[in-house]
């Protein structure tokens, strides 16, 4: 499976320790180069990341161009513009991505997004990970990472844990 990942995704579960779980899951991650900056810029300016580094095992790929369509979305940042256009190029399995105008657009281009809260029940079910709501919580503190009550309760319940 290739997927191809933002940079919020990234830095969250590595920030948590659980970066491994993607390789795991997923195989081939692939970024492209603005979000390959950005994860290194966070790493060197916000505390809450300081010093992680992008994992070695992850591939990093220019798009060959950002179709206008994305281009234009005035809610994307660079890294996720490069990475919907990246995805959409290599024909990825699917999407790293937590924003929400960036998931719903990965929608309308028939991609397939998964945020770091779907990794975690994803890894959950597949014998990789013991207990979601740990990681959630340490997310939720360390990352500042912000979800509703009611996307909280929905994960928990998908990961047999409610």
């Amino acid at each position: 499976m290739i997927v191809v990942a933002d940079t919020s995704v990234l830095i969250n579960l590595a920030l948590v320790g659980q970066d491994k779980l993607l390789e795991v899951l997923f195989g081939e991650v692939v970024v492209p180069p603005a979000v390959a900056k950005e994860f290194a810029r966070l790493s060197a300016s916000d505390g809450r990341f300081a010093l992680l580094q992008l994992p070695a095992w992850i591939v990093i790929r220019d798009p060959q161009s950002v179709p206008a369509s994305i281009a234009r979305h005035p809610t994307l940042d660079a890294g996720e513009a490069e990475a919907l256009a990246l995805a959409l190029e290599i024909q990825a399995d699917a999407v790293l991505m937590d924003e929400r105008s960036g998931r719903t657009l990965a929608v309308e281009l028939g991609l397939i997004p998964i945020g770091v809260f779907g990794i975690l029940v994803r890894a959950k079910q597949n014998g990789h990970l013991a207990a979601v709501a740990p990681v959630m919580e340490e997310l939720l503190v360390q990352a500042r990472f912000r979800a509703s009550p009611e996307l909280l309760r929905e994960v928990l319940r998908l990961a047999g844990e409610e």
